[in-house]
This record gives structure tokens, C-alpha cells and sequence, in this order.
């Protein structure tokens, strides 16, 4: 786990550019304080910063690695990773078995550069883990790289005419461009990003900036990007069948997959919260490694803290549990470095706990494991219950639906059934397009650059005609998996982690389990008592009695209650500073602040997206707030 920074030169002057991608390389410090190293000729500069998890010793990089005939006596390829391979102790054995591959490390990054030498861009194929990775190939001169199939790793990427710059975080390519460049704000991510509350991919809030996309390879050549997606998840659910042996297939997967995510040559911990997932993943951990730590979050406000649950899970499953309690106040002066390291928005308020636990768990170890995934693969989340309850609905003309809806917007509001005629009415195309739903466009007036042209359609209509003909439930989780697990779900992993210096895997985002995830028949993944059956039922052994039905809750944060009171004057200090008047309307977020304060409407979700954006538009726009990075956060023992 590590950042890497490649700059590949349209006209082979790269060496008059290695200086600054040096002095760029330390934004990125907190993502591999370990070492700083780089490498360089005409056409690249490939810079890193090293988090140093496996093969401490030799896995160094830029790593190179030999060409059929390097006479001349430089590697052909050179490769700079982001990530953890854990299928690498098998694909180094088939390697070299098929190809007669020789291995200079003991290291996961060799293994992928190696890959690309004998299977060509096909390996990307073979790969099973988390990655975003660049190679220079100095004989075709000519890159190549990936990222992961989920986008567990980010990869930016961005322009100038001197040449193509790619990064693990966007500071670093900011840094690079032109500073007129920074300043342009991407107004169609704006709109999308106070609808869905993170900017969706390729795109980023700054439009000079793009993200490679989750599951997708490039090439570059002839000062072009040129990219191809490699996964395609299909949910391509079988019926019938023994179910016990269905149960047994998941947990063999899961116990498989926790296993290889447990690799490393340094001390793997576990976050833990009150949910079966975070459970699972510890309790089959700790059959791993039996001294394994646990780390867990919460609040003091009654109802906003798992501590006691999870502790409880701690002492059932036989690990050591550590916790960390956050008040409002160091909550508040947290969250402007929290956005620095984000790059971009994403006002999940879940972010700021998971810093904090973070930053408690890398004074102990190194590496932990989260139970992140398991509600997209497996049909968690109850809104996937929606499609049952909307079935009476189905077989009805499209003439009647559309009267039902007319109705729906006459009666008044609270009354019951109300929602469902209104749900009923409205195509799963139009009314799910992912997890979270801020602003509805009729409640963007607040928001100067408004278009009507820009919608939460242009996101998800591409994949809806990628899953028709799948039932509703597939459809909704293959829509999640490119909007809301990617854009916020990943993002808050990656970044609060890494902000720490810490390496966070997820054992339930790995392709093997998604294999067997993705032919679930619906009834095993939701039904009208509850979701995830199928997972809920193969982990029936595993996880503790007092976590099995237990309803998910995750890290969760009281704003609703604390911008009513102690956050009150921050918040409204943020939006008298801001200088974001030439998008949003101040007085018109005043207005929505008071609002919420006096009640009884709870505009706490819409109010935080808000802020985060002022936020994120004072550190990277205006550049008039400067939170104090600190230095990179060391273990005390590894």
C-alpha cells in the first residue's frame, strides 16, 4: 500500500520535470512514509512513496524487471504499484512453471510486472487483489497500468502540454498543473455531487483532473490515454440447488478470502463495529491469528455508538478490543484536514470516525481488515427490499401507473401509502440511481450554476442498458457498484486510512467471493424479514448470537442532534466565510441552517453536503484554508 506519481512526456524532455514531481511526491507523503524513491529517463518519471507491508527487505520501487534480452543491461520494464496482489505466492508458482519466470523479491510487485512480461495485458485477468499500477515498457516506449476490479485503489489522471500525469491522489497533479487550472470548478460534478454526495467516476470536481475507472486498463502512447474495461460484474443469478451447500460455498469463500488477505510480513488488525460483516471478517481473522487486535468507534451521545456491541463481539469471537470515544468538539476541528486528504467532496459524515479509528488502530498495527462490500455483493442494504414491496405494481399498464402517481401528488403528505403509489408509479431507471439521494433537483435553488441538462440519469443510464433483463434487486446492486460503493464507500476507506499510513483490505470485495456472490437467486439475498439472507445464514457459525439479525448501523454520527447545538455557530461560520458566492447562495444555505435548528424537518444530510463542499472549496479554490498536515503516523510495533 503506497502512492505513486508517473509522469510520461510528450516530447522526451521528462528530466526537466523529475524536480517537481520530487517536491509533488511529498503531498502524499501520509500514503507511504516508509520511503521516497524514484526513477527517470527521456520519457517517464515514475515516482513513489512506500508503505512497506510485504517483502520489507526488497521489494523496492520503481521495481525493475529483464525483458527476452536486455543485453545492454537495463531491465526493460520498470513498475510502480499501488496495492496488495494475494494471489501473488500462486501466480509467481504458475509463472514460473508455465514460463520458466525467474524472481529477484519475494514480493507481490514483481509478481505483476512479471504477469505483463509472459501473459501481456491479459494479466490483469490473473490478478487478485487490490491495485492501481503503472509499467514502462523502455523498448515499445509505451505504458500500461490498471486498476482493481472495485476501485479499491484510486488513480487520477490529468494533462498539460508537457504531458500525462497519473497519481494515487489528486493534490499531487494539482500541484503540477498550471495554478489558473486548479481553480476551474467542474460544475456538472457540483450538481451531481449535492445529489449523490460524492463526485461519480471517471470525473472529478476539478476539471482538469479524471479518475482511471474502477476495472479498467490503459495504454499510453503518442501522448494519448487510451483505455479499456477488463470487468464486466454480471449478476448472473442460478436457481435451485442444495442451499446447505450454497451456505458452505460462501463461508469456504470468505474463510479463503480472509486467509490470503492476511498476507503480510507486518501485524494485521480488524476494524469492528455492531454488524455481522465487521464481525465476520474478525471472527474468521482471528482463526488466522489468534493474538489479532480489534478496533472500534463511537460517540457518547446514547444510540450513536457501537462500543458496547462490539465489545461484546470482541469478548465472544477472543480478540483484543481497542476503542476510541469522539467528542463534537475534536470531531469539528478534524474534519478540514479530513477533506484535505479526501482531494475531492464526499460528505459521508461516516468519514470522520473512520479517521479517528484509523489513526488509533496505526498505533498498533499496520495493516487491518473491514468488512466493506459485503452489503453490494450480497444484497444488504434494505432498500433492495423496495422491488418486493413495489410488485403489485409490476403488471400493471404503464397508462394506470402513471394515473396512480397524478394521485400520489394530491394526497397529503404523511399519509400512509402516500410514497408507496408515488414509488409504484415512477420505473426502477428513474427513481434508484444508488445508495444515497441528497438534493432532489427541485431543491437545487440554492445552486447558481444549475443546468437542467445535467441529471442523475447521465450516471446510471448506460448501466441500466447494460442490466436489463435482470431482476430489479441485480439491477439496483450492479447500479451500487458503480456509483455508491466506488464513489463513497471506497473513497472514505482509502483515504482515511491511508491518511494514517494505514493499509485497510476487504476481504468481502475480492473476485473469488464476488464469483460466487453474483449467482445468488434473490430469495437468498433479500427477502420481506430481512436482507443478506444466504450470507446470514453460511456465517450462522461464525458470528455470535447477539450480532446475527442485529440491524446494521455501521460507524454512526449524531449531526442531526450536534448541528442543532454545539455545531451550530461552526457551521455557520463556514458558510459566512466561504467565497463560493459565484455557485451557491449564502443566504440560502443560512436559511436552510436555521431551518433544521428549529425544526422539526431534519435537513442535517443536506446541510453537511453543503458544508463539505465549502470546505473543499476554501483548501483547493480559494486556497484560504490551510489545515496543518501532520506527520505521518508510525506503529509502535509492526
Amino acid at each position: 500500500m503506497c502512492g505513486l506519481l508517473g509522469f510520461v512526456s510528450k516530447d522526451g524532455q521528462a528530466k526537466a520535470r523529475a524536480e517537481d514531481i520530487t517536491e509533488a511526491m511529498h503531498l502524499v507523503r501520509h500514503r507511504g512514509p516508509d520511503e521516497t524513491t524514484s526513477w527517470t529517463d527521456d520519457d517517464v518519471v515514475l515516482a513513489f512513496q512506500r508503505l512497506s507491508i510485504i517483502d520489507l527487505d526488497l521489494s523496492h520501487q520503481p521495481l525493475s524487471y529483464p525483458g527476452a534480452d536486455d543485453s545492454d543491461g537495463e531491465d526493460r520494464y520498470q513498475i510502480i504499484f499501488n496495492g496488495e496482489i494475494y494471489n501473488y505466492v500462486e501466480l509467481r508458482e504458475r509463472l514460473n512453471r508455465e514460463f520458466g519466470a525467474h524472481f529477484r523479491t519475494r514480493g507481490d510487485t514483481e509478481v505483476i510486472v512479471a504477469a505483463y512480461r509472459y501473459l501481456g495485458e491479459e494479466c490483469v485477468a490473473a490478478l487478485r487483489g487490490m491495485f492501481a499500477f503503472l509499467i514502462w515498457d523502455r523498448q515499445e516506449r509505451r505504458a500500461f497500468g490498471a486498476r482493481d476490479h472495485f476501485g479499491i485503489k484510486p488513480l487520477y489522471v490529468a494533462t498539460d502540454p508537457s504531458g500525462i500525469f497519473l497519481g494515487s491522489e489528486k493534490k499531487s497533479l494539482l500541484a503540477l498543473l498550471e495554478p489558473a487550472r486548479t481553480a476551474e470548478v467542474d460544475h456538472r460534478s457540483l450538481q451531481h455531487y449535492l445529489t449523490l454526495q460524492y463526485v461519480p467516476e471517471p470525473a472529478s470536481m476539478h476539471t482538469a483532473v479524471r479518475r482511471i475507472e474502477s476495472g479498467t486498463a490503459f495504454t499510453i502512447s503518442n501522448g494519448k490515454v487510451h483505455t479499456r474495461r477488463y470487468f464486466h460484474p454480471t449478476f448472473a443469478v442460478r436457481g435451485g440447488g442444495d442451499r446447505k451447500a450454497l451456505y458452505r460455498r460462501i463461508q469456504d469463500v470468505l474463510r479463503d478470502s480472509v486467509k490470503v488477505h492476511m498476507r503480510a510480513d507486518v501485524t494485521v488488525g480488524a476494524f469492528l463495529s455492531g454488524g455481522i460483516d465487521s464481525t465476520a471478517i474478525a471472527a474468521l481473522a482471528r482463526q488466522e491469528n489468534p493474538d489479532l487486535l480489534t478496533f472500534t468507534v463511537g460517540f457518547e451521545r446514547p444510540g450513536f455508538s457501537e462500543i458496547d456491541v462490539a465489545a461484546e463481539s470482541a469478548q465472544a469471537i477472543g480478540v483484543t478490543h481497542i476503542t476510541r470515544v469522539v467528542t463534537p468538539q475534536e470531531f469539528m476541528d478534524a474534519v478540514p484536514l479530513i477533506v484535505w486528504y479526501l482531494d475531492d467532496p464526499v460528505a459521508d459524515p461516516a468519514l470522520v470516525p473512520l479517521w479517528f479509528i484509523a489513526r488509533e488502530a496505526r498505533k498498533q498495527v499496520k495493516v487491518v481488515l473491514s468488512g466493506e462490500g459485503a452489503d453490494e455483493l450480497f444484497g444488504g442494504y434494505n432498500i433492495y427490499r423496495e422491488p418486493l414491496s413495489l410488485r403489485p405494481f409490476e403488471r400493471l399498464p404503464r397508462r394506470v401507473k402513471s394515473v396512480l402517481g397524478r394521485v400520489s401528488t394530491r394526497l397529503p403528505d404523511g399519509l400512509r401509502g402516500k410514497d408507496l403509489l408515488r414509488r409504484g408509479s415512477i420505473p426502477l431507471e428513474e427513481r434508484y440511481y444508488g445508495n444515497a439521494r441528497i438534493f432532489r433537483d427541485d431543491e437545487l435553488d440554492f445552486l447558481r450554476t444549475r443546468s437542467t441538462e445535467v441529471s442523475y440519469l447521465d450516471i446510471t443510464r448506460s448501466l441500466y442498458r447494460q442490466n436489463a433483463g435482470w431482476d430489479a434487486v441485480s439491477r439496483m446492486q450492479h447500479i451500487d457498484l458503480f456509483t455508491w460503493l466506488r464513489g463513497d464507500i471506497l473513497v472514505k476507506a482509502d483515504k482515511m486510512t491511508m491518511a494514517n499510513s494505514l493499509e485497510l483490505r476487504v476481504p468481502f470485495l475480492d473476485k473469488e467471493v464476488f464469483e460466487v456472490a453474483s449467482t445468488l437467486p434473490l430469495a437468498e439475498r433479500v427477502t420481506r424479514e430481512t436482507t443478506k439472507y444466504a450470507l446470514r445464514q453460511a456465517l450462522r457459525d461464525v458470528v455470535p448470537a447477539h450480532i446475527f439479525d442485529r440491524r446494521k448501523l455501521g460507524f454512526p454520527v449524531p449531526i442531526r442532534h450536534w448541528l442543532s447545538d454545539q455545531m451550530y455557530d461552526w457551521a455557520r461560520e463556514i458558510i459566512n466565510d466561504s467565497q463560493a458566492d459565484e455557485l451557491l447562495d449564502r443566504q440560502a444555505l443560512l436559511v436552510m441552517l436555521d431551518a433544521h435548528r428549529r425544526g422539526p424537518l431534519d435537513l442535517s444530510r443536506k446541510i453537511w453536503t453543503v458544508l463539505i463542499f465549502l470546505l473543499w472549496h476554501g483548501i483547493f479554490v480559494e486556497q484560504r484554508i490551510r489545515p496543518e498536515i501532520p506527520e505521518p503516523a508510525y506503529p509502535v510495533a509492526i
